[in-house]
């Protein structure tokens, strides 16, 4: 027969299981309805002092412990790395800088989470494999829709923000965006546990979202962000029953541990010394066209020739004669440069 004792105050200390019940009736009905906890049936209980009264149990006790200090620590650790490579990446793809600033690491439970966003928020579900459960990503829409505008050929600037959910089309490239930053989580996560992070699907309506239950404590992790004039927020909630299972794993000597490469040998180290004085030619290729015979005997200084490519393109670079990136031309104060945007092969750019 399971036993809860009641008390007129917290006891100064409770053995591991125990489950005690302190405060006011009004408190237990409130924290009984918030965490579904009812006594079973059969259940012997003893009174001290006074009725009853503000419950504490395991629970209870995991959402204000469960994920400790140096937990919260760890994740912010893994995120701030994964902004940074968040800013590259959507710089890449919107053709202009995006900054993604970690702002805050915080424990709610995941109904004050839904219930806090603007209406509007986009919300991308995110599985967790091989973890049971999913992660939500909170994109508010004053960033969502200048993204959707570069995309489509827009500059992004100076949009009213519609008053209404994303249409099919508009969530398939909100996906498109998601689907480019799911491998750059995995890899800041990769210090921790190898997660295959992948999207699932898009709602503007958190009510038919189910990731977990709304009373389940949740850690949020809180990203500022801005392109040009819009900025915002995107929050990342992981709910606790998600990565419950790998939270040992949430340690600093753990990550520290997993951020740790081998260095290289002696050997490779010299040659490398080496090659790094040794010059390469870097060239940026424009575009090409085609032309007859004709009208290449015909040209002269200050005739036009005509591309199929656009103004706004990404050029070639190349390193020896090989493709390697892809960059936007531009001046650098008097000098002609070019911007690297991204490799042509992440895997072979060495």
């Amino acid at each position: 027969m399971e036993q809860i004792h009641l008390f007129d105050e917290a006891p100064n200390r409770l053995s591991s299981g125990d489950k005690c019940l302190t405060g006011s009736a009004l408190g237990v009905v409130f924290v009984r309805q918030q965490l579904g906890i009812f006594p079973a049936e059969g259940t012997q209980i003893r009174q001290k002092s006074f009725p009853v009264c503000r419950i504490e149990c395991d629970r209870l006790a995991q959402f204000g412990g469960g994920v400790g200090k140096d937990q919260l620590r760890t994740i912010a650790a893994l995120h701030e790395a994964f902004a940074r490579s968040a800013a590259a990446n959507l710089g890449s793809v919107m053709r202009r800088p995006v900054e993604v600033r970690l702002s805050s690491v915080e424990q709610v439970t995941l109904s004050e989470f839904l219930q806090s966003p603007a209406k509007g928020t986009c919300l991308v579900v995110l599985s967790a494999k091989p973890l049971e459960g999913k992660c939500l990503l909170a994109i508010d829409p004053g960033l969502v829709y200048p993204m959707l505008d570069r995309l489509v050929g827009g500059t992004g600037e100076g949009l009213v923000v519609p008053d209404r959910p994303l249409t099919d089309i508009e969530s398939r490239l909100v996906v498109k965006i998601a689907t480019g930053l799911a491998p750059l989580l995995k890899e800041a996560w990769s210090h921790v546990k190898a997660i295959d992070f992948a999207v699932t699907e898009v709602q503007s309506n958190p009510q038919l979202l189910e990731a977990a239950p709304p009373h389940d404590p949740a850690v949020v992790v809180r990203f500022e962000m801005s392109m040009g004039q819009a900025s915002g927020r995107a929050n990342l909630c992981i709910p606790y029953a998600t990565i419950e299972p790998i939270m040992d794993l949430f340690t600093t000597e753990h990550w520290l541990a997993g951020s740790r490469k081998p260095g290289p040998s002696p050997g490779v180290t010299r040659i490398a010394r080496s090659l790094g004085e040794a010059e390469v030619e870097v060239a940026a290729d424009l575009t090409t066209t085609q032309i007859t015979v004709r009208e290449l005997l015909e040209l002269s200084p200050g005739d036009l020739i005509r591309t199929d490519a656009a103004v706004d393109s990404e050029v070639t670079i190349t390193v020896e004669g090989k493709p390697k990136f892809k960059g936007q031309p531009g001046r650098n104060r008097r000098n002609k440069a070019v911007l690297i945007t991204r490799p042509i092969d992440p895997g072979k750019t060495r």
